[in-house]
């Protein structure tokens, strides 16, 4: 499952909310078919030159089993209301401007979808 187009619709969405508040970050992670193999620069420069990607990328990091980024444990944690492992790239999460995590997206879905945007609406 390649869903390297939603970069576009990310960019699209960061470029029309960010003046609201809405601030997109993509987090680049191997371990998903091995489909980001590069360095962050070269991950960095595909997503600019392909998809005009402006908003910000992280380093690399895994985001399931024993390493983890801590982002990803806190994120995934059932604490939170949305546990479980990541299944694929780009799942989504909304966190609210006081940081609590406020839904949790599939992979899936797209950057444009009604629900995703309404969520963002009310949360903004």
């Amino acid at each position: 499952m390649r869903l390297y187009p939603q970069y576009r619709g990310l960019e699209q969405l960061y470029q029309e909310t960010q003046g609201a508040g809405l601030t997109v970050i993509g987090f680049p992670c191997n371990q998903f078919g091995a489909q980001e193999p590069g360095t962050a620069a070269e991950i960095q420069s595909f997503c600019s030159s392909t998809y005009q990607v402006s908003f910000p990328l992280s380093a690399k990091l895994e985001v399931n089993g024993p390493g983890r980024h801590p982002l990803y444990a806190w994120l995934t944690d059932p604490a939170q209301g949305f546990g479980g492992d990541i299944e694929w790239n780009f799942e989504k999460f909304l966190l609210g401007r006081d940081g609590a995590l406020l839904k949790r997206y599939p992979a899936g879905t797209k950057p444009q979808d009604s629900g995703l945007i309404e969520d963002i609406a009310t949360a903004l």
